[in-house]
């Protein structure tokens, strides 16, 4: 029943008689030998065998003409030419495949079997079928494990325990809805599935001609801030061919990796596309290896941030490294995926100059812009984008990091002029990265990541986390605080391995990452004493090689300065000192945290509060916040007293004294302990 010598043609009614010729030839087959079943075994139990006058029957029932074709001439030409298939391969998959789309073959393999469960050809009888004996070589290269149907994933050999002559063989379901006319992708591969947008330009060439040159497999190292996908699906179209890309971050646990890999370069074969497919880290993590698409010989191109490591492989890909996407792809991206946006290039730049995104993470941001948009029958705006952006984020650091929407802005700080210079500064700075960086080219050593790294030193209270929200609002970025606990482990190694899943994912997260009490991890290295000293100046130093290379915008805030060390210093972009707040800038904390709606006695002396009480912003605000308590316990407003009463509950947190000679002409407010003082 063998199609591999027909003409490739349309797929037409002639194409759609012949198979059906093929299949009824296959039950005429089948009915023979159930015959012959039956005429051996004359006395058998009625019903367990084919009678000649049912044998007939059978064979003069044909399918309606409703009912599809097994699979038109063209179809099987390329499956074969596809799969490099040989006759025999090509029947045996047809073969396997005839029980799923007519149920006269899977009665009558059931009457030959002699057993009506049975109902999927055994090997035995399927080669048996071809003409081709059990013993001859082909048979057993064609229906073995790691056979090339098997492999290749258009056939399942079952019960591995059985003799081969017994194993059923079995047609997969997407390979039956191929043959069928299906093209639509089945799982897991549909869920997979991905569709950039192409990046154009001379890397696209240079990579296409790569293609052409009959290379089989590439690996694209695709560092953050580049579009690989994007990327490999422009080269493709610049020589003729299509793609199948396949987004490996989708995978879901508990899939099987290998399986996943069969089903990738199967669909690729079928569908006649280059694979794409990454990050293949992902793959690899799950357990999984790249040895099936490199041994495959079907055009594949991988994609990963990781480089390339020889133990995934034994033959190695042709290795090319993504081009960085700049500022004015970035930005046509956006306005070919929004259409004909009413923004112009200066808003639309300015809400996307912090994200860094893939095209078909532009693609579907822009599209949930535009929805925000025409669901409250408006324009697409600044703020659409820039939310819309911000939400293409992934959950992968929100186990390591509390993520934060912030809400602060510059006209919150109260700080001295030069420390918000340096947060404006600070904010600037990661605006025209790719500017400086990739236009200007001043990215310096190649270990040099294009990240933002600036360190907040001061005392406790003074705004540290207050000014980063700001920065990452200004930015319209969330804000990730790490959750140290989850990362610093008490056994040798396990803090790095922590990190370096808090970095990867950080660069895959469009957001301001930031390390609370610094010092921890960075503090300075020690003499080494002992097997502890040596692992924790070993830890020390492989953060500060981790966090120059990072590329990112990441926040460091420290206590004290003097605790970091010394070469990480020359590691940041910027230093911003927050110092404790002068009498000036303390008396428009205490009216801001005494703000209009909090009712006021006029007998508060703010002024005096200011002068006198030398203390930080989260100081005032703890003492606003317990004298507004006080007042609503008494009954508004706050007084005086109430707020004496909070500065004297802070002193005791902060373990100060409280003398008369301090609080001056309110110290007959204070407790009856603090006035023997």
């Amino acid at each position: 029943m063998s199609t591999s010598d027909a003409p490739e043609a349309d797929e037409g009614e002639a194409e759609a008689e012949h198979l059906r010729g093929n299949v009824d030839a296959l039950v005429d087959r089948l009915a023979v030998l159930a015959q012959g079943v039956g005429d051996a075994a004359a006395s058998g139990t009625p019903g367990a065998y084919v009678l000649p006058a049912e044998v007939a029957a059978r064979r003069s029932r044909r399918p309606p003409e409703s009912r599809p074709p097994l699979a038109t001439a063209a179809r099987c030409g390329r499956l074969a030419a596809a799969f490099e298939l040989s006759r025999l391969e090509l029947d045996l998959v047809l073969i396997a495949a005839a029980p799923d789309l007519d149920d006269r073959v899977a009665l009558l393999v059931g009457y030959v079997h002699d057993d009506l469960t049975r109902r999927r050809p055994s090997c035995g009888l399927a080669l048996r079928l071809c003409g081709v004996s059990l013993d001859e070589q082909q048979a057993h290269r064609a229906l073995s494990a790691d056979g090339h149907l098997v492999a290749s994933g258009l056939l399942v050999v079952e019960d591995p325990s059985a003799p081969l002559p017994d194993r059923a063989l079995r047609c997969p379901d997407r390979v039956v809805a191929w043959l069928l006319g299906v093209d639509e992708a089945g799982p897991p591969v549909a869920r997979l599935l991905a569709s950039p947008p192409p990046m154009t330009g001379e890397a696209a060439l240079r990579l296409g001609e790569a293609v052409r040159s009959g290379v089989v497999l590439h690996f694209l190292h695709a560092p953050p801030g580049t579009d690989p996908a994007g990327l490999a699906v422009s080269a493709a179209d610049t020589v003729g061919a299509s793609c199948l890309v396949v987004d490996l971050n989708r995978l879901r646990r508990g899939d099987d990796p290998d399986e996943v890999t069969s089903a990738c370069l199967r669909e690729a074969r079928l569908r006649g596309a280059v694979l794409v497919a990454g990050p293949v880290e992902r793959l690899v993590d799950a357990g999984g290896g790249i040895e099936a698409w490199a041994d495959s010989g079907w055009p594949s191109l991988l994609y990963g941030a990781r480089n390339w490591d020889p133990t995934w492989a034994r033959r190695p890909p042709r290795i090319v490294t993504a081009p960085p996407v700049d500022g004015h792809a970035q930005l046509e991206m956006w306005r070919r995926a929004l259409g004909d946006p009413t923004l112009t290039d200066d808003d639309l730049a300015d809400a996307t100059v912090a994200f860094r995104l893939t095209g078909e993470q532009v693609t579907a941001a822009a599209a949930a812009a535009q929805g925000d948009a025409v669901a409250e029958s408006r324009a697409v705006g600044a703020d659409d984008v820039r939310r819309s952006a911000r939400g293409r984020n992934t959950g992968g650091l929100d186990r390591f990091a509390r993520r934060v929407q912030p809400e602060a802005t510059f006209d919150d700080l109260i700080l001295p002029s030069d420390t918000l210079e340096k947060l404006h500064e600070l904010v600037d700075r990661s605006r025209h990265r790719d500017i400086v960086y990739r236009e200007w080219a001043m990215s310096g050593s190649a270990h040099r990541g294009d990240g933002l790294t600036a360190l907040f030193a001061g005392p406790s209270g003074t705004g540290k986390t207050m000014a980063a929200e700001v920065v990452a609002h200004a930015l319209g970025l969330d804000l990730y605080l790490l959750d140290m606990s989850s990362v610093v482990d008490k056994f040798i190694g396990e803090t790095e391995k922590n990190l370096e899943r808090v970095f990867d994912e950080a660069e895959r997260v469009n957001g301001v990452l930031m390390f609370d009490e610094a010092d921890a991890l960075f503090g300075k290295r020690s003499e080494v004493k002992d097997a502890h000293d040596r692992y924790a100046n070993l830890e020390t130093a492989y953060l500060l090689q981790r966090i120059e290379g990072f590329s990112g915008v990441a926040i460091l805030t420290t206590n004290l300065r003097s605790n970091l060390d010394d070469a990480f210093a020359r590691r940041l972009d910027a230093i911003v000192n927050f110092p404790i707040p002068d009498e000036e800038q303390r008396l428009r904390l205490w009216s801001r945290f005494l703000g209009s709606k909090v009712p006021v006695s006029t007998e508060v002396d703010l002024d005096f509060c200011a002068a006198r009480f030398e203390l930080t912003g989260a100081n005032i605000r703890n003492i606003a916040l317990a004298a507004a308590f006080f007042a609503a316990e008494a009954g508004p407003p706050v007084e005086m007293e109430d707020v004496i009463r909070a500065v004297e509950r802070e002193y005791e947190k902060l373990g100060r004294l409280r003398s008369k000679a301090e609080f001056g002409e309110y110290a007959g407010l204070l407790s009856e302990q603090a006035r023997g003082r």
